[in-house]
């Protein structure tokens, strides 16, 4: 019996010949990465440790990443002390994958992982964020953790009783069809799936549609795997993955390419076709409450964002500056703009890329995740209407639980900034 991509990562996790789901297993981890929850993680270590007499160290420096990204600068005198504590550990245990607030090597942590070639196929990887599951992208099982798992990784370097999820197999075949992105695909994909009805398992991408789509893309539609209740989202690796971890992430090593079995078992087969999607956003005030955009074109919004670890790329970025170019945003609309990472702040500034946007009326904010959570950095009036290429639209999840939060692709909310309500982006192609 063939074996899934998960089943094959988890197998050589533990050192056995096969594994199936509903196994539990206890695998070796190959990256922990933490942001500013990082201060949660420290103090459940020191805990393992009290009383021992033993000194408090990491199991492997090499492979923890801690990166400042959800509260950046810090906007309370909480978040800085706690940024604190953690610049101070990762001084004290040697942990060199930290990311500090910084112009130069910051960014949103989803995109530091891939973009510095700490994710590399086939491994384990785990995230104290629930959106781990965006470096399935790469072919890493991937996902998020809490707190007190976090630092028994820290101390062990594994993680404990793990049941090897089941899979669902997601076939998507066509072309997309202009300005319809891989966050329409996946929008559509949590709205025929609901919100559980993934819960526990892994979705594996397939298809020409997948093979065709840039890692970009890949790491939108993973990230967002979890609000369909996934465990994780994973694109099994090929010529892409390689071609990016080389040109891209900067990994001179040979990339070790592991894809499932022809003959692999899956829980569920979906099969998608791309080209007849048509732009798709979620609703307020669920994720899986997703309409075509005919169903919601004309609704006034008041704040558009561009951004976050789902769509702050420079293929996000540039499809936006491209429908802006020469144009103004509505003057009843705020636009912000956050590139995921110092990196692609630089390219597309660079390029010119930014002074269009900025030329159009947005605004351009630092990397970091500020607006999505709700902390700071683009609060909602009540009443407010938000449109937003992040990856969660709960009430109250931007801060406001009086506001609305719609999800779109990059190029519906440029289209909309021009208009100042929710508009179809094909319609001035």
């Amino acid at each position: 019996m063939g074996m899934t991509l998960v089943e094959k990562i988890l197998s050589r996790a533990i050192g056995r010949a096969a594994v199936k789901a509903g196994d539990v297993v206890e695998p070796r981890v190959d990256l922990a990465m933490s942001h500013e929850n990082g201060a949660l993680v420290i103090n459940q270590f020191q805990e393992i440790y009290q009383g021992t007499g033993l000194e408090a160290k990491v199991w492997d420096p090499n492979k923890i990443a801690l990166i400042f990204d959800h509260r950046v600068p810090a906007e309370s005198a909480k978040t800085a002390t706690n940024q604190k504590r953690v610049r101070e550990f990762a001084a004290q245990q040697g942990i060199k994958k930290f990311h500090d607030i910084r112009g130069d090597e910051g960014g949103i942590c989803h995109q530091i992982l891939p973009e510095n070639g700490y994710v590399l196929p086939g491994r384990v990887v785990v995230g104290t964020d629930s959106h781990t599951t965006s470096h399935g992208a790469l072919g890493a099982f991937s996902f998020g953790v809490g707190a007190t798992e976090m630092a028994s990784v820290w101390t062990l370097g594994r993680i404990l009783n793990v049941e090897v999820p089941g899979t669902i197999k997601v076939e998507v075949h066509g072309h997309l069809q202009p300005y319809v992105l891989p966050k329409d695909l996946i929008l559509h994909l949590i709205g025929r799936l609901s919100a559980q009805g993934a819960n526990f398992k892994v979705i594996e991408f397939h298809g020409q549609t997948i093979e065709k789509m840039s890692t970009s893309g890949r790491l939108t539609i993973c990230n967002m795997a979890v609000e369909a209740g996934a465990t994780s989202g994973i694109v099994p690796a090929d010529a892409e993955t390689v071609r990016y971890l080389h040109e891209e992430a900067g990994v001179k090593d040979t990339v070790d390419v592991l894809r499932p079995d022809a003959d692999a078992v899956y829980d569920q087969v979906i099969e998608v076709d791309a080209s007849t999607l048509d732009p798709q956003l979620a609703c307020p005030h669920t994720v899986d409450n997703v309409k075509s955009i005919q169903a919601v074109a004309g609704k006034q919004v008041n704040q558009i964002v561009i951004g976050s670890c789902t769509n702050g790329r420079l293929d996000d970025i540039r499809i936006a500056a491209q429908i802006l170019d020469g144009k103004k945003v509505a003057r009843n609309v705020r636009m912000l703009v956050f590139p995921a990472s110092a990196r692609i702040y630089r390219q597309a500034l660079e390029e010119g890329t930014l002074l269009t946007l900025m030329d159009a009326g947005a605004v351009v904010m630092n990397s970091g995740c500020g607006p999505c959570l709700g902390v700071h950095q683009g609060a909602l009036a009540d009443g407010d209407v938000a449109l937003a290429t992040t990856n969660r639209n709960f009430k109250g999840r931007m801060g406001n639980p009086s506001a609305e939060v719609y999800l779109c692709s990059p190029a519906v909310a440029a289209a909309s900034a021009l208009t100042g309500m929710i508009t179809d982006p094909r319609k001035g192609a």
